[in-house]
């Protein structure tokens, strides 16, 4: 039998497992992970420039492509700590992140060792599993158990902590006979299906709610077929956003008290019938129960068994991976149409792109300094279906979600449930570097961007080049919009001249030479006339240079962006609505 240190044997299993890419931050009581990566080979190493920042990548690696699993690696003690935002998000989401922490010798955890803190206990509550690893003969098998936890059931992260000693201690580990376990997913029954779609068949108006579940499960295709199987409307959650593309003649568009469509939301309101599959009836999608549920019909499919149920009970639940579950529901509703049993949902459906082409939002301003509605509007126009963007948190996100479009499933990576401030720049160099051909394009508010903006030099010392899109208002924009309720505007205001860059007047930071410092370019625009052609001199500086290139955009101080605070049927329109079609000329639909 070969022998190896534990900390080589946790390589080798990484590479049988499918990993050929870590972000991370080495230290002293990981080393020996480092040095088996080095020795071992066939894995790539980003070198982050903060250890949440490295979790944060792992994240958007993930979500990039099917059956990605991102990794993180750090020291003992503060970079696991920094690590469990990181941990947070991707639990909250469902998504698989392996989080490798190093600990102090096992003979010193129990002394206030330097750097010694139960990464374990803490991190119980935001993993599938958090192990401290106590025995070397042990680190296979938890590496082993990492990945089927990580695969099976609704995905999520896992941490192992890997103590000094345990690192260094020889094994007896033969790499070539390494397999990785069987994953378990639930899968929904025939009799489950055919009384689902019994169910939809005696409604008037239904809807297929699409969660993030059906990405994960890599089976939007089967959503697709379904839908247009049946000739039900779809509403995309958040996180399933792009289960099908935003032009399709089903889709009709997103509900929710912020990243919800106009239309969308009233097209739910005329329901029925309510189809949900990989959702977890979000509460900024469904807002408050009483008028999201009345006079609804609900069936809820989840790979979740406790989701059944845990928001509000469905009159119907089934507990199944949402992939296995839509082979059944698009094999039985092919057999129902041969028969000529599914009813003609034509009208219904119709009336759906209807409000689409009426109820719409107004994107077009002249106005300097801009408005924010004018920068998706221009966004629309240089970013085409192939664009992946990445964004997490604040009116930039609510904005950009009621005005962008996407067409192709894992092309809206958000953080969905965390919403972590600085989420969007590691994120977004994760998610480049799974997929360095297709265009990644990141929005962010000024907070958001300087949370992590250090990052950027990653992008810079690894040649990782994607177009960020930053909305400068100098505000925590949400936050105080959100205090209007409490009549303040207090301690959200960012402004403040800075002395060595009085041109900037009161927006403070100077981002573009932050960026520029960190090794990237950057594009400062204020007049929205110029801003389409800022966006494609990024596309060729990014493409050139090959790193991160940023686009501020100079906001007007305070703009409200629509939304509710707690109904679907009392959505706040701030802004003046779209009353002809120059007012929204880059909508799906064009105004009627």
């Amino acid at each position: 039998m070969p022998r190896m240190t534990a900390a080589r044997a946790a390589v080798e299993i990484l590479k049988r497992e499918g990993i050929d890419t870590a972000f991370g931050v080495p230290g002293a009581a990981i080393n020996p992970l480092y040095a088996a990566l080095r020795a071992g080979g066939g894995i790539e190493h980003k070198l982050a420039r903060h250890v949440e920042g490295a979790s944060h990548m792992a994240e958007g690696y993930t979500r990039a492509k099917p059956g990605n699993i991102g990794v993180c690696i750090g020291t003992s003690g503060p970079a696991g700590t920094d690590m469990i935002t990181g941990l947070y998000s991707a639990i909250g989401d469902s998504i698989p992140i392996l989080c490798i922490t190093g600990q102090a010798p096992t003979a010193r955890l129990h002394k206030e060792d330097f750097q010694a803190v139960d990464i374990q206990s803490i991190a119980k509550p935001v993993t599938k599993m958090a192990m401290t690893v106590l025995e070397p003969a042990q680190v296979p098998g938890a590496f082993q158990q990492a990945f089927h936890l990580m695969r099976s059931g609704r995905p999520g992260p896992v941490l192992i902590d890997l103590p000094l000693d345990v690192q260094l201690a020889e094994i007896e580990f033969d790499p070539e006979t390494y397999e990785p376990l069987p994953v378990h997913r639930p899968a929904a029954t025939r009799k489950q299906v055919e009384k689902a779609i019994g169910m939809l068949n005696a409604s008037e108006r239904p809807l297929i709610v699409a969660g993030g579940g059906i990405i994960n499960a890599d089976a939007s295709d089967l959503l697709v077929e379904f839908a247009e199987l049946t000739g039900v409307p779809v509403i995309p959650t958040l996180m399933g956003w792009g289960t099908l593309p935003d032009d399709h003649r089903l889709n009709a568009g997103m509900v929710g008290l912020q990243t919800s469509h106009r239309y969308g939301n009233a097209t739910f309101l005329e329901s029925d019938f309510v189809l949900g599959i990989g959702n977890r009836w979000a509460n900024r999608h469904t807002g408050g129960l009483d008028v999201y549920t009345e006079g609804r019909t609900f069936v809820h499919v989840d790979i979740e068994p406790t989701q059944i149920g845990r928001v509000f009970a469905p009159d119907y639940g089934i507990v199944s991976d949402a992939g296995a579950a839509l082979e059944l529901f698009v094999e039985v509703a092919r057999e129902l149409k041969t028969a000529g049993k599914l009813p003609d949902r034509d009208t219904w459906a119709a009336s759906a792109q209807e409000r689409k082409a009426t109820l719409q939002r107004r994107t077009h301003f002249d106005d300097i300094p801009m408005k924010p509605q004018r920068v998706y509007e221009e966004m629309n126009r240089a970013f085409g279906p192939d664009t992946r963007y990445v964004t997490t948190i604040g009116l930039s996100q609510i904005a950009g979600a009621q005005m962008l479009h996407v067409y192709k499933p894992r092309h809206w990576i958000n953080c969905g449930q965390a919403g972590p401030l600085g989420w969007t720049v590691p994120a977004a160099l994760g998610v480049a570097t799974a997929d360095p051909d297709a265009p990644v394009v990141a929005l962010s508010g000024d907070y958001d961007f300087q949370f992590m903006i250090e990052e950027l030099a990653v992008g810079a010392q690894h040649r990782i080049p994607y177009v960020h899109v930053l909305v400068n208002n100098s505000y925590l924009g949400l936050i105080r919009q959100a205090q209007r309720m409490f009549e303040i505007d207090f301690q959200v205001n960012l402004e403040f001249e800075n002395i060595n860059s009085p041109e900037l007047g009161v927006y403070g930071v100077d981002h573009v030479k932050v960026a520029e410092g960190l090794g990237c370019k950057a594009i400062r625009v204020t007049d929205p006339a110029e801003l389409g052609a800022a966006l494609e001199q990024a596309k060729k500086l990014a493409a050139e240079y090959r790193v991160p290139v940023v686009v501020e955009a100079i906001l007007e101080r305070v703009t409200n962006i629509a939304m509710s605070g707690n109904d679907i049927d009392k959505v706040n329109e701030f802004e003046e609505l779209a009353t002809e079609p120059g007012h929204a000329p880059t909508a799906i639909s064009p105004l009627t």
